[in-house]
């Protein structure tokens, strides 16, 4: 990642301004030993988290009693552990994952490297088996002071990530540098303000930034949302979107991809439209014309990329959302397991782990309203006669795939119980029921080879994942039919 110097110098002067080591920030000169290097940045993440700070720091180079710059001998880049290069080395002993970046530069004429650890805020992070924090400006063992741990855990269930900082100490300017905030007015319908002081109050307002006495710190939700450049907020950078297109139905050869630079709301057209640039298409021919069409619907799309975006689990480190592009599907992916079963997706109002950042980007429009996205997935599905998506929870993804056009032919017997259980949910949430007949409209299937539908229903009633509205009907003909929970 390219680092913008002069902000490294510029945190340095802020850093060496405060004129005392303490809980989330460390001043050595050559003592660069990998375990305890590993041990400090364990303890300067835990305890950044502790004292509501959004990063640690360690200093390379700087006196740690004069606070002078005499400069170091450490060469992070050049060490190695075996054959493994330092930091690959650093970052595969802690448990869980964390975010730290090394900066090497000159300062007066001498070497200073910066070393920035994010906060945790899931669980205490530890180094090797073990979880260290900062009492004053000294290094303990966390399971020393269990008070201090419990202060982890307490922030990591009650502190939203939304509200967690991205990047403290801003002035105004630098506030508006980092930040879309055009699209923020845009987004919302809102006139933009003219003057700077205008803006930044908006932006309070709707918890993009949140004052910091005479300065100010971007959230996570403004980073993740609004980022100019993604690459300058270390608590969201490897949230960035990524598309990928590959040649054929597998991941052997890739074709091309984009990895999103820009915040979810500002850049998330430009992500639609890569998508929907790149699918493939059909040939269709209308009273006159040929007419080239997607094979998938664009409405669709749209709200599960959407959701990957909204319902992922940032607490999991190193990944963000994928979407990857198939000859014969799509898939979309986002980080941890879904809060509610896969199988109620179409019925049950969403549970979002970041509800903060869900709420602003319905309010954008970039998403539907509550409990209605997946039904329209599915409705879309139905118009465009494809398979029924198929909704996967892994032990830390959700995964969703959409798949290209067949025939029913080339459909398996699980795909027509899925097919028939989703559309028999869509019916009962509008108010309807599923019927032979609505079933048959729904796959395409001649009046006259009604039997077709029936063994379909008669297989999904035996999986159990549809039953009779009215068991005492005898008559197939007249039969309807609900989800299995209603």
């Amino acid at each position: 990642m390219k680092k913008d110097i002069g902000k490294i110098e510029e945190k340095i002067k802020d850093l060496l301004a405060l004129g005392r080591e303490c809980e989330w920030l460390e001043f050595k000169e050559n003592n660069s030993n990998p375990q305890e290097l590993g041990e400090y940045l364990s303890a300067l993440s835990n305890s950044a988290c502790i004292e509501k700070q959004p990063s640690g720091f360690l200093i390379f180079g700087i006196d740690d009693s004069s606070r002078k710059v005499v400069g170091t001998k450490f060469e992070p880049h050049k060490e190695k552990i075996g054959e493994q290069e330092l930091e690959n080395w650093l970052a595969t002993q802690f448990e869980p994952r964390v975010d730290f970046q090394f900066t090497e530069i000159t300062w007066e004429g001498k070497k200073v490297v910066l070393i920035e650890v994010e906060a945790t805020h899931h669980t205490p992070v530890k180094f090797r088996g073990i979880a260290y924090v900062r009492i004053g400006s000294y290094k303990k063992k966390l399971s020393d002071h269990p008070e201090r741990e419990r202060k982890i855990w307490l922030k990591a269930n009650n502190a939203p990530f939304e509200m967690g900082k991205a990047i403290s100490a801003l002035n105004g300017s630098q506030v508006l540098e980092l930040l879309e905030f055009q699209s923020i007015f845009s987004l919302l319908k809102l006139p933009q303000p003219e003057d700077e002081t205008a803006i930044l109050s908006r932006l309070e307002q709707e918890k993009i930034v949140v004052r910091e006495e005479n300065r100010y710190a971007i959230t996570n939700l403004g980073a993740i949302l609004f980022a100019s450049n993604l690459e300058k907020f270390p608590t969201v950078h490897r949230k960035a979107a990524r598309v990928i297109f590959y040649k054929g139905n597998s991941r052997i050869e890739t074709s091309h991809e984009l990895l999103g630079v820009m915040g979810y709301a500002s850049g998330f057209e430009i992500i639609i439209q890569t998508i929907i640039d790149g699918l493939p298409t059909n040939e269709v021919i209308g009273k006159a014309l040929r007419e080239k069409v997607k094979l998938y619907p664009t409405l669709a799309v749209r709200e599960i990329v959407a959701n990957a975006l909204i319902h992922q689990n940032f607490e999991i480190k190193g990944t963000g959302p994928m979407i990857e592009i198939f000859s014969n599907r799509i898939e979309i992916t986002n980080p941890g397991p879904p809060l509610i079963n896969p199988l109620r997706f179409i019925d049950h109002n969403p549970e979002s782990r970041n509800e903060m950042l869900a709420s602003l980007m319905r309010r954008m429009g970039i998403c539907e309203e509550r409990g209605t996205g997946i039904d329209k997935v599915i409705a879309q599905c139905e118009i465009f006669q494809l398979p029924p998506p198929e909704f996967i929870e892994g032990d830390n993804f959700t995964r969703v795939i959409l798949f290209a056009p067949r025939s029913l032919n080339q459909m398996d017997r699980l795909e027509k119980i899925r097919a028939c259980y989703q559309h028999c949910c869509l019916k009962y949430v509008t108010g309807e029921f599923m019927t032979n007949q609505s079933l048959r409209g729904r796959f395409g299937i001649d009046e006259k080879n009604y039997s077709i539908a029936s063994r379909f229903i008669a297989d999904a009633k035996t999986a159990g994942m549809i039953k009779d509205y009215d068991p005492a009907n005898k008559s197939k003909t007249y039969s309807k039919y609900i989800p299995f929970w209603a």
